[in-house]
Protein backbone atom coordinates (compact mmCIF):
# COMPACT_ATOMS: atom_id res chain seq x y z
CA UNK A 1 0.00 0.00 0.00
CA UNK A 2 1.71 3.21 -1.24
CA UNK A 3 0.81 5.75 0.85
CA UNK A 4 0.49 9.79 0.46
CA UNK A 5 1.76 11.28 4.06
CA UNK A 6 1.50 14.97 2.85
CA UNK A 7 2.91 16.87 5.63
CA UNK A 8 1.59 14.36 8.54
CA UNK A 9 3.47 12.67 11.67
CA UNK A 10 4.43 8.91 11.55
CA UNK A 11 4.23 7.20 14.94
CA UNK A 12 5.18 3.69 15.73
CA UNK A 13 3.78 1.99 19.00
CA UNK A 14 6.45 -0.36 19.59
CA UNK A 15 6.42 -3.80 20.95
CA UNK A 16 7.59 -2.85 24.11
CA UNK A 17 6.98 0.29 26.44
CA UNK A 18 10.84 0.99 27.25
CA UNK A 19 11.32 1.71 23.69
CA UNK A 20 9.38 4.93 23.88
CA UNK A 21 10.84 8.20 23.64
CA UNK A 22 12.31 7.51 20.71
CA UNK A 23 14.19 5.04 21.77
CA UNK A 24 13.30 2.79 19.79
CA UNK A 25 15.45 4.22 17.36
CA UNK A 26 18.70 4.57 19.98
CA UNK A 27 21.24 2.24 19.14
CA UNK A 28 23.33 3.22 21.96
CA UNK A 29 21.09 0.80 23.62
CA UNK A 30 20.65 -1.82 20.63
CA UNK A 31 23.19 -4.91 21.60
CA UNK A 32 21.33 -7.28 19.47
CA UNK A 33 20.44 -4.77 16.32
CA UNK A 34 17.25 -5.24 16.83
CA UNK A 35 16.48 -1.65 15.88
CA UNK A 36 18.34 -1.37 12.75
CA UNK A 37 15.38 -1.93 10.79
CA UNK A 38 13.57 0.69 13.06
CA UNK A 39 16.39 3.78 12.06
CA UNK A 40 16.80 2.93 8.54
CA UNK A 41 13.40 3.18 8.39
CA UNK A 42 13.38 6.64 10.77
CA UNK A 43 15.70 7.57 7.97
CA UNK A 44 14.33 6.89 4.51
CA UNK A 45 11.12 8.96 6.12
CA UNK A 46 13.21 11.81 7.21
CA UNK A 47 14.90 12.03 3.72
CA UNK A 48 11.42 12.51 2.60
CA UNK A 49 10.70 15.35 4.77
CA UNK A 50 8.55 13.56 7.20
CA UNK A 51 9.21 12.86 11.13
CA UNK A 52 9.25 9.52 12.64
CA UNK A 53 8.74 8.96 16.20
CA UNK A 54 7.32 6.57 18.76
CA UNK A 55 3.79 7.09 19.82
CA UNK A 56 3.91 8.27 22.72
CA UNK A 57 4.47 11.75 21.42
CA UNK A 58 1.41 11.36 19.95
CA UNK A 59 -0.54 10.36 23.24
CA UNK A 60 1.04 13.35 25.08
CA UNK A 61 -0.75 16.13 22.55
CA UNK A 62 -3.42 17.31 24.81
CA UNK A 63 -4.36 20.60 22.31
CA UNK A 64 -6.40 19.12 20.15
CA UNK A 65 -3.89 18.98 16.82
CA UNK A 66 -3.18 14.77 16.93
CA UNK A 67 -2.98 14.17 13.72
CA UNK A 68 -0.58 11.74 11.88
CA UNK A 69 -0.46 8.05 10.67
CA UNK A 70 -0.56 4.81 13.68
CA UNK A 71 1.55 1.69 13.38
CA UNK A 72 1.33 -0.41 15.88
CA UNK A 73 3.87 -3.52 16.19
CA UNK A 74 1.90 -4.92 19.59
CA UNK A 75 1.45 -2.24 22.31
CA UNK A 76 -2.81 -1.20 22.05
CA UNK A 77 -2.71 2.42 22.67
CA UNK A 78 -4.72 3.17 19.73
CA UNK A 79 -7.89 2.95 22.10
CA UNK A 80 -6.75 6.15 23.41
CA UNK A 81 -6.89 7.31 19.96
CA UNK A 82 -10.93 6.53 19.20
CA UNK A 83 -12.80 8.90 17.87
CA UNK A 84 -10.07 10.87 16.62
CA UNK A 85 -10.74 11.45 12.53
CA UNK A 86 -7.00 13.17 12.06
CA UNK A 87 -5.44 10.33 13.40
CA UNK A 88 -4.95 7.10 10.55
CA UNK A 89 -5.03 3.82 11.80
CA UNK A 90 -2.69 2.36 9.12
CA UNK A 91 -1.29 -0.98 10.69
CA UNK A 92 -1.13 -3.35 13.54
CA UNK A 93 1.60 -5.83 13.32
CA UNK A 94 1.86 -8.94 15.06
CA UNK A 95 5.39 -9.80 16.18
CA UNK A 96 5.15 -12.78 17.85
CA UNK A 97 3.48 -16.29 17.41
CA UNK A 98 0.38 -17.28 19.10
CA UNK A 99 2.20 -19.02 22.12
CA UNK A 100 3.65 -15.66 23.14
CA UNK A 101 0.38 -13.11 21.94
CA UNK A 102 -2.53 -15.12 21.97
CA UNK A 103 -4.37 -12.11 22.96
CA UNK A 104 -3.80 -9.91 20.39
CA UNK A 105 -4.71 -12.92 17.88
CA UNK A 106 -8.00 -13.23 19.80
CA UNK A 107 -8.53 -9.52 19.07
CA UNK A 108 -7.78 -9.83 14.97
CA UNK A 109 -11.55 -9.45 14.45
CA UNK A 110 -11.74 -6.28 16.10
CA UNK A 111 -8.11 -5.27 14.62
CA UNK A 112 -8.96 -6.06 11.16
CA UNK A 113 -12.26 -4.17 11.53
CA UNK A 114 -10.31 -0.82 12.83
CA UNK A 115 -7.17 -0.73 10.73
CA UNK A 116 -6.38 -0.39 7.44
CA UNK A 117 -3.97 -3.77 7.17
CA UNK A 118 -3.06 -6.09 10.04
CA UNK A 119 0.37 -8.16 9.48
CA UNK A 120 0.70 -11.39 11.35
CA UNK A 121 3.01 -14.67 10.16
CA UNK A 122 0.54 -16.53 8.10
CA UNK A 123 -2.95 -15.57 7.05
CA UNK A 124 -4.25 -18.98 6.95
CA UNK A 125 -4.90 -19.46 10.41
CA UNK A 126 -2.61 -21.65 11.02
CA UNK A 127 -2.19 -21.22 14.70
CA UNK A 128 -5.65 -19.19 15.04
CA UNK A 129 -8.98 -18.68 14.56
CA UNK A 130 -10.28 -16.75 11.36
CA UNK A 131 -13.57 -16.64 12.60
CA UNK A 132 -14.96 -13.16 12.20
CA UNK A 133 -11.63 -11.69 10.53
CA UNK A 134 -11.88 -9.53 7.88
CA UNK A 135 -9.32 -11.81 5.68
CA UNK A 136 -9.24 -9.00 3.07
CA UNK A 137 -6.77 -7.03 5.83
CA UNK A 138 -4.78 -9.45 6.69
CA UNK A 139 -0.71 -9.14 5.76
CA UNK A 140 2.11 -11.68 5.67
CA UNK A 141 4.34 -10.08 8.06
CA UNK A 142 8.25 -11.08 7.45
CA UNK A 143 11.04 -10.60 9.84
CA UNK A 144 12.60 -7.28 9.59
CA UNK A 145 16.59 -8.29 9.17
CA UNK A 146 18.83 -5.70 9.56
CA UNK A 147 21.71 -6.23 7.14
CA UNK A 148 21.55 -7.62 3.98
CA UNK A 149 25.07 -8.79 4.23
CA UNK A 150 27.27 -11.50 6.60
CA UNK A 151 29.22 -9.16 9.37
CA UNK A 152 32.59 -10.28 8.52
CA UNK A 153 34.82 -9.77 11.69
CA UNK A 154 32.71 -12.88 13.06
CA UNK A 155 31.76 -14.85 9.79
CA UNK A 156 35.42 -15.17 9.26
CA UNK A 157 36.39 -16.64 12.46
CA UNK A 158 37.89 -20.03 11.80
CA UNK A 159 38.57 -21.03 15.25
CA UNK A 160 35.44 -22.93 16.01
CA UNK A 161 34.19 -25.44 18.75
CA UNK A 162 32.86 -28.21 17.13
CA UNK A 163 29.61 -28.16 19.38
CA UNK A 164 26.35 -26.93 19.55
CA UNK A 165 25.56 -23.14 20.99
CA UNK A 166 21.77 -22.62 22.07
CA UNK A 167 20.95 -19.13 22.50
CA UNK A 168 17.72 -18.61 24.30
CA UNK A 169 16.60 -16.65 27.32
CA UNK A 170 14.53 -19.22 29.37
CA UNK A 171 11.02 -18.81 29.28
CA UNK A 172 7.95 -20.45 31.34
CA UNK A 173 6.70 -23.61 29.09
CA UNK A 174 3.18 -22.99 28.21
CA UNK A 175 0.93 -25.55 27.08
CA UNK A 176 -0.61 -24.31 24.21
CA UNK A 177 -0.51 -25.86 20.70
CA UNK A 178 2.36 -26.47 18.89
CA UNK A 179 4.92 -24.77 21.67
CA UNK A 180 8.54 -25.51 21.41
CA UNK A 181 9.93 -24.52 24.73
CA UNK A 182 9.52 -27.89 25.99
CA UNK A 183 11.16 -28.98 22.93
CA UNK A 184 14.50 -26.39 23.32
CA UNK A 185 14.66 -28.18 26.84
CA UNK A 186 14.53 -31.61 25.70
CA UNK A 187 17.09 -30.44 22.99
CA UNK A 188 19.75 -29.07 25.39
CA UNK A 189 19.13 -31.96 27.77
CA UNK A 190 19.46 -35.16 25.37
CA UNK A 191 22.33 -32.78 24.24
CA UNK A 192 24.27 -32.12 27.62
CA UNK A 193 24.18 -35.85 27.95
CA UNK A 194 27.15 -36.38 25.66
CA UNK A 195 28.71 -32.90 26.06
CA UNK A 196 27.79 -31.30 22.95
CA UNK A 197 26.11 -28.33 23.75
CA UNK A 198 26.61 -25.02 25.37
CA UNK A 199 23.55 -23.15 26.80
CA UNK A 200 23.85 -19.04 26.95
CA UNK A 201 20.83 -16.84 27.89
CA UNK A 202 19.26 -14.73 30.39
CA UNK A 203 17.14 -16.79 33.31
CA UNK A 204 18.10 -19.93 33.04
CA UNK A 205 19.77 -20.35 36.83
CA UNK A 206 17.02 -18.13 38.20
CA UNK A 207 15.00 -20.91 40.20
CA UNK A 208 12.40 -18.26 41.86
CA UNK A 209 11.36 -16.33 38.70
CA UNK A 210 7.62 -17.25 37.32
CA UNK A 211 9.61 -19.02 34.36
CA UNK A 212 10.68 -21.69 36.24
CA UNK A 213 6.96 -22.90 37.42
CA UNK A 214 7.12 -25.58 34.87
CA UNK A 215 7.96 -29.43 35.40
CA UNK A 216 9.93 -29.65 32.22
CA UNK A 217 12.34 -26.91 33.93
CA UNK A 218 12.55 -28.17 37.58
CA UNK A 219 12.91 -31.77 36.22
CA UNK A 220 15.84 -30.62 34.31
CA UNK A 221 17.12 -27.69 35.94
CA UNK A 222 20.42 -29.76 36.67
CA UNK A 223 21.21 -30.47 33.25
CA UNK A 224 20.44 -27.58 31.77
CA UNK A 225 22.87 -25.55 34.67
CA UNK A 226 25.96 -28.30 33.51
CA UNK A 227 25.67 -26.71 30.30
CA UNK A 228 24.84 -23.08 31.12
CA UNK A 229 27.25 -20.51 30.19
CA UNK A 230 25.17 -17.57 31.13
CA UNK A 231 23.90 -14.68 29.36
CA UNK A 232 25.62 -12.97 26.26
CA UNK A 233 26.45 -9.34 25.61
CA UNK A 234 26.58 -10.12 22.00
CA UNK A 235 24.73 -12.95 20.41
CA UNK A 236 27.01 -12.13 17.29
CA UNK A 237 30.24 -12.81 19.37
CA UNK A 238 29.08 -16.18 20.65
CA UNK A 239 28.04 -17.57 17.82
CA UNK A 240 31.10 -16.82 15.94
CA UNK A 241 32.88 -19.51 18.26
CA UNK A 242 30.59 -22.40 17.13
CA UNK A 243 30.28 -24.29 14.12
CA UNK A 244 26.93 -25.16 15.08
CA UNK A 245 23.57 -23.56 16.48
CA UNK A 246 20.51 -25.17 17.32
CA UNK A 247 17.92 -22.83 16.46
CA UNK A 248 14.38 -23.85 17.38
CA UNK A 249 11.37 -21.37 17.46
CA UNK A 250 8.73 -20.39 20.17
CA UNK A 251 6.20 -22.40 18.14
CA UNK A 252 6.12 -24.96 15.26
CA UNK A 253 3.89 -22.09 13.13
CA UNK A 254 3.47 -21.76 9.00
CA UNK A 255 5.10 -18.49 8.39
CA UNK A 256 7.42 -18.11 11.65
CA UNK A 257 10.11 -17.44 11.16
CA UNK A 258 12.30 -14.93 13.67
CA UNK A 259 15.74 -13.71 13.59
CA UNK A 260 17.35 -17.08 15.48
CA UNK A 261 18.19 -18.67 11.61
CA UNK A 262 19.83 -15.25 10.21
CA UNK A 263 21.36 -14.30 13.28
CA UNK A 264 23.51 -17.09 12.66
CA UNK A 265 23.83 -16.37 9.02
CA UNK A 266 25.38 -13.76 10.11
CA UNK A 267 28.33 -14.56 12.05
CA UNK A 268 28.81 -17.65 9.59
CA UNK A 269 27.73 -20.18 12.46
CA UNK A 270 25.64 -22.87 10.44
CA UNK A 271 21.64 -23.15 11.41
CA UNK A 272 20.31 -26.11 12.47
CA UNK A 273 15.95 -25.05 12.60
CA UNK A 274 12.83 -26.66 13.89
CA UNK A 275 10.15 -23.96 13.65
CA UNK A 276 8.30 -23.16 10.72
CA UNK A 277 6.12 -25.80 8.62
CA UNK A 278 7.06 -24.42 5.62
CA UNK A 279 10.47 -23.10 6.15
CA UNK A 280 11.61 -23.78 2.86
CA UNK A 281 9.50 -21.44 0.63
CA UNK A 282 11.30 -18.64 2.11
CA UNK A 283 14.65 -20.02 3.10
CA UNK A 284 17.28 -21.99 0.83
CA UNK A 285 17.41 -25.93 2.12
CA UNK A 286 20.91 -25.79 1.47
CA UNK A 287 21.91 -22.74 3.68
CA UNK A 288 20.58 -24.69 6.67
CA UNK A 289 20.35 -28.41 8.40
CA UNK A 290 16.56 -28.73 8.89
CA UNK A 291 16.47 -30.48 12.73
CA UNK A 292 13.41 -32.10 11.85
CA UNK A 293 15.22 -34.40 9.76
CA UNK A 294 16.55 -36.82 12.41
CA UNK A 295 14.54 -38.90 14.91
CA UNK A 296 17.00 -37.95 17.95
CA UNK A 297 19.11 -35.00 19.03
CA UNK A 298 21.99 -37.67 19.43
CA UNK A 299 21.44 -38.68 15.48
CA UNK A 300 21.57 -35.01 14.22
CA UNK A 301 24.96 -34.60 16.29
CA UNK A 302 26.22 -37.55 14.38
CA UNK A 303 25.48 -35.87 11.34
CA UNK A 304 26.68 -32.58 12.06
CA UNK A 305 29.75 -34.22 13.86
CA UNK A 306 30.63 -36.21 10.72
CA UNK A 307 30.29 -32.91 8.58
CA UNK A 308 33.09 -32.52 6.16
CA UNK A 309 34.63 -29.20 6.04
CA UNK A 310 33.84 -28.51 2.35
CA UNK A 311 30.18 -29.45 3.45
CA UNK A 312 30.43 -26.65 6.59
CA UNK A 313 31.83 -24.50 4.34
CA UNK A 314 28.88 -24.94 1.23
CA UNK A 315 26.27 -24.13 3.80
CA UNK A 316 27.90 -21.38 5.44
CA UNK A 317 28.46 -19.35 1.49
CA UNK A 318 24.77 -20.69 0.76
CA UNK A 319 23.97 -18.35 3.84
CA UNK A 320 25.99 -15.93 2.59
CA UNK A 321 24.55 -15.62 -0.93
CA UNK A 322 20.95 -16.09 0.40
CA UNK A 323 21.26 -12.94 3.15
CA UNK A 324 22.73 -10.89 -0.43
CA UNK A 325 20.26 -12.17 -2.35
CA UNK A 326 16.86 -11.47 -4.10
CA UNK A 327 15.35 -14.37 -1.94
CA UNK A 328 16.07 -11.99 1.61
CA UNK A 329 14.64 -8.83 -0.23
CA UNK A 330 11.32 -9.50 1.56
CA UNK A 331 12.88 -9.07 5.07
CA UNK A 332 15.58 -6.60 4.75
CA UNK A 333 12.16 -4.29 3.00
CA UNK A 334 9.65 -5.47 5.33
CA UNK A 335 9.28 -2.08 7.63
CA UNK A 336 8.84 -0.45 4.43
CA UNK A 337 6.38 -2.27 2.61
CA UNK A 338 4.29 -2.10 5.75
CA UNK A 339 4.33 1.22 6.36
CA UNK A 340 4.25 2.20 2.70
CA UNK A 341 7.31 3.38 1.74
CA UNK A 342 7.80 1.02 -1.14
Amino acid sequence: MNLQYGNSTVYIDPSYPDTYEDRLFDLSVDHDNLLIPFTALRDEFSSRGIELHTADFLFRQDDGTKVGSYYSFGLQGYRKLRGLSAVALRAFVIMEPVVVAKHLYAQLPELTRIFDAVYVYNTEGDGYSLKGVDRSKLHRLDCPLPFNHVIEPYWCVCDRRLKIVVINGHHRTLLRRGELYSERIRAVVELAKIGVVDLFGRGWNDLFSRHSLSWAYVRNRKALLSVYKGSCRSKFEVLSRYHFALCIENQSMKGYISEKMFDCMYAGTIPVYIGAKDVLKYVPEDSFVDGRAFKTYTEMWSFLCSMSQQKREHIREAGRAFLSGASSERFHTSLQRITGII
